[in-house]
């Protein structure tokens, strides 16, 4: 049973003023996993970022097409089911 949702959506402003999408997932110890849309100025492509990040440094990346993102979800969440990972909060019964 999880005790807390630790999703939070935040709507940021980009370099040159629009909004842009972004969100963060707590992870404890101060880290967080912050999910954003991106356009890379070298191919003129938008590609979803997770990162994983700590006092507002990202300390590691992964670059997804949009177009696979709703998969991507999906599979976490079919993953997390077959596997009973329901519990955000962490703490397993033995």
């Amino acid at each position: 049973m999880a005790k807390e949702d630790n999703f939070e959506e935040v709507i940021a402003d980009a370099d040159d003023g629009e909004p842009t999408a972004y969100a963060e997932i707590k992870m404890g110890g101060g880290w967080y996993m912050a999910i954003s849309l991106e356009r890379s100025e070298r191919y003129d492509k938008e590609y979803v970022e997770i990162s994983k990040e700590r006092a507002g440094k990202k300390r590691s990346r992964f670059n997804l097409s949009p177009k696979h993102t709703r998969v991507l979800g999906e599979a976490l969440i079919k993953f997390a089911d077959e596997n009973n990972l329901d519990n955000l909060g962490g703490d397993e019964k033995e």
